[in-house]
């Protein structure tokens, strides 16, 4: 016995090591038939681990203070510029950090997309997705209080104009949106509360979410592409697996090494060459330092938040007030929780459902889409319209869902063991869905 086994299993004898491993990784076992959509789990871990390595190095470096220094910059802003010019690498680690929020997002909805096209959501995985919402809504909060610190223009607005919509909400709305700044305007206390949430609230829960949510997916066992449930089947004699079931190392564990290769060479060309991604990732206005008494012209969150601020928009005040904008930008997220419920249809995978799925589907994503880009422009009267269109096929996808899924069965019975994957119709799903953000962009692009 070598002295790495011998200290392993001394350890073992004290702390479930190996067996944590094995339970959650090392002879989990998964189905046989997982595709390209099943990198965005891992890959979203990954993001989490350079965004939370990143953050400590940045915080070694920036102040929260929003006082002004002897050069009239506020404190916070001036502590950006010197992390971007003079600290040794620090330019590098504050685009991992700027690009890898933008990036989180995109895996985010990548993996969330995946979970809806093939029934994730679906029974026995309910509290799955509902721990995968939670951490949807921690991300969100997340980035919009890691967006003021930054303290330019953008965020100092941005932050201005989100808080104040707290305070459309009746009765406790004016307190709730004073307790959140710590103050009757966007100052010096919005700072330092937000980099304390930042930096050690909100990860905290975060990271528990994560924990959760891998345990219940653990626990149940992971979907597949055909919605099929391996537990279901009988177990193999000679492996002890089940028939279309394999272990996720080292098979999932080298599948996932090539989406981590290729994640981190689309990364690295945006860190090294499009940091600010044409001021998507990073935008324009925010290399100002913030300043109450010049309001930029328009006035917009980061593009992960558009869809739902295109919703808030599209809501028509009524007595002066914002509340049923804001209602319905926070009815947007919370329904996402409810689809396990919403969704009648006993067949998990799109590749098995009928016409009247696929039709909602295309249409949803095509309003996800419009909604954002129209979100990040200037409101006009058409824009308004189009928004409002957007906002109710956007809600429709949910609340006509327990209508057009309760009868909706495909062509082609759902199989009763795993099918191998079908590159043929992964491309053309591709295509499809491709073609669809192309034209809805296009679309709301020229309007």
């Amino acid at each position: 016995m070598s002295k790495a086994q011998k200290l392993l299993n001394w350890v073992d004898d004290r702390f479930p090591l190996t067996a944590l491993w094995e339970s959650q990784w090392g002879k989990y076992v998964a189905p046989k038939n997982f595709n390209f959509w099943y990198f965005f789990g891992s890959l979203a871990m990954l993001v989490l681990v350079l965004q939370i390595v990143t953050g400590i190095f940045l915080t070694m470096n920036y102040k929260p203070d929003a006082s002004l220094n002897a050069a009239g910059v506020p404190v916070a802003f001036a502590s950006v510029e010197y992390i971007m010019r003079d600290v040794a690498g620090g330019w590098i680690i504050r685009y991992m950090h700027s690009t890898g929020a933008s990036m989180f997002f995109v895996v985010v909805y990548l993996h969330m997309f995946r979970g809806l096209i093939y029934g994730s959501y679906k029974q026995p995985r309910e509290l799955v997705w509902v721990f995968g919402t939670l951490i949807f809504l921690c991300l969100m909060a997340e980035a919009f209080m890691g967006y003021l610190l930054p303290w330019g223009q953008m965020s100092f607005w941005g932050a201005q104009v989100i808080v104040n919509l707290f305070g459309s909400i009746p009765v406790i709305g004016p307190d709730l949106s004073v307790w959140i700044r710590g103050d009757y305007v966007v100052s010096d206390a919005t700072l330092n509360r937000f980099f304390a949430l930042h930096v050690i609230a909100v990860p905290l829960v975060l990271l528990a979410l994560v924990v959760a949510h891998l345990m219940a997916l653990h626990e149940v066992g992971s979907n597949n592409p055909d919605g099929v449930e391996i537990k279901q089947q009988p177990k193999d004699p000679a492996t002890g697996l089940y028939l279309d079931g394999i272990n996720s190392h080292p098979y999932y564990t080298v599948k996932d090494i090539l989406g981590v290769v290729v994640f981190m060479v689309v990364f690295s060309a945006i860190v090294f060459f499009l940091p600010e991604m044409g001021g998507y990732f990073l935008e324009h206005p925010n290399f100002d330092q913030a300043d109450p008494l010049k309001t930029p012209p328009h006035i917009a969150p980061v593009w992960y938040f558009t869809p739902f601020y295109a919703i808030l928009r599209a809501v028509p005040s009524f007595a002066g007030t914002q509340v049923w904008g804001v209602l319905a930008m926070g009815a947007a997220v919370v329904l996402i929780a409810f689809l396990p419920w919403l969704d009648r249809s006993p067949i998990k995978s799109i590749r098995y459902r009928g016409p009247k799925f696929k039709i909602a589907l295309t249409l949803f994503i095509a309003s996800f889409i419009g909604l954002g880009i129209l979100g990040a422009l200037p409101p006009t009267g058409l824009r308004t319209a189009l928004s409002q269109i957007f906002s109710v096929v956007y809600f429709a996808f949910f609340l006509g869902m327990p209508f057009f899924t309760k009868n909706d069965v495909g062509s082609v019975p759902v199989p009763d063991r795993v099918t191998d994957t079908n590159a043929k119709r992964q491309i053309q799903f591709l295509v499809m869905v491709a073609l669809t953000v192309f034209l809805a962009a296009l679309f709301a692009m020229n309007v």
